[in-house]
């Protein structure tokens, strides 16, 4: 499939939970004129603790490189577990792979949107950093006792998915309530500065809905959902679950 532009977040290179494979089949039937990397792509914070980097890990790099030397234009917001690059942007590498902080598009249709990981919205993650990597810890625990749950339901002939830190995130209240002031800081950011909507990723829930006068879209990630962001060339913005697929 070909769309004006593709967007994707939170792919977390660097972690075992990475899912490498699932992105790299998306990349051989979706192509586009623009691949945006929404930032957490590589995980620094992971990487800092523990090394792991899967040949699968090397490919996704390569894949995208070559995405970028073929004419895609690759843009890379950065994020807070790949910081390491913010001290070197704006940083260009060749004619088609721009890496920014955040970057303004328009649409099809003409309208603004800003994109930005989303990271320097999160007051935990921009001003207690240790308890934003402690948050980083439980939510690796809740993937590996995701696991172990799906290891049994697999077992037990239950074939659908279930995630357990995505029913935390959906149903526990503070969770929730989170995830609404993020949403709603976002799109307020983005009403003040006149654009039309604002496109993210760090909360790694895959989202496309109307705040008030503003089009608030999340990517998701490509640790559990493996969603993307996609612009038609009709001008449709769209979430693909590669899950579903």
């Amino acid at each position: 499939m070909k769309y004006k532009s593709i967007f994707i977040s939170d792919v977390h290179l660097g972690t075992k939970y990475s899912n490498t494979k699932m992105l790299l089949d998306f990349f051989k039937h979706n192509e586009s004129e623009n691949l945006f990397l929404v930032g957490d792509i590589i995980d620094g914070w992971a990487i800092k603790r523990k090394f792991i980097w899967p040949q699968s890990h090397s490919d996704v790099i390569q894949k995208i490189l070559k995405k970028a030397r073929k004419g895609t234009n690759v843009i890379f917001i950065t994020g807070n577990h790949d910081d390491f690059l913010r001290p070197f942007v704006p940083l260009i590498l060749g004619n088609s792979l721009d890496i920014r902080n955040e970057f303004n598009y328009e649409s099809i249709k003409g309208k603004k949107y800003l994109i930005t990981h989303g990271d320097f919205f999160d007051s935990i993650t921009m001003t207690k950093k240790w308890l934003a990597v402690l948050g980083d810890y439980g939510y690796d625990l809740l993937l590996a006792i995701n696991q172990v749950l799906n290891f049994f339901r697999t077992k037990l002939g239950i074939e659908s998915r279930w995630s357990l830190s995505k029913y935390v995130k959906d149903n526990v209240k503070s969770s929730v309530s989170f995830i609404t002031d993020f949403e709603d800081t976002l799109a307020t950011h983005a009403k003040r500065k006149e654009y039309d909507g604002i496109i993210c990723g760090h909360i790694h829930k895959a989202e496309i809905r109307n705040i008030e006068t503003i089009e608030y879209l999340n990517c998701g990630d490509w640790v559990e959902s493996c969603t993307a962001i996609v612009e038609t060339y009709e001008g449709e913005f769209k979430i693909i679950n590669w899950l579903d697929k």
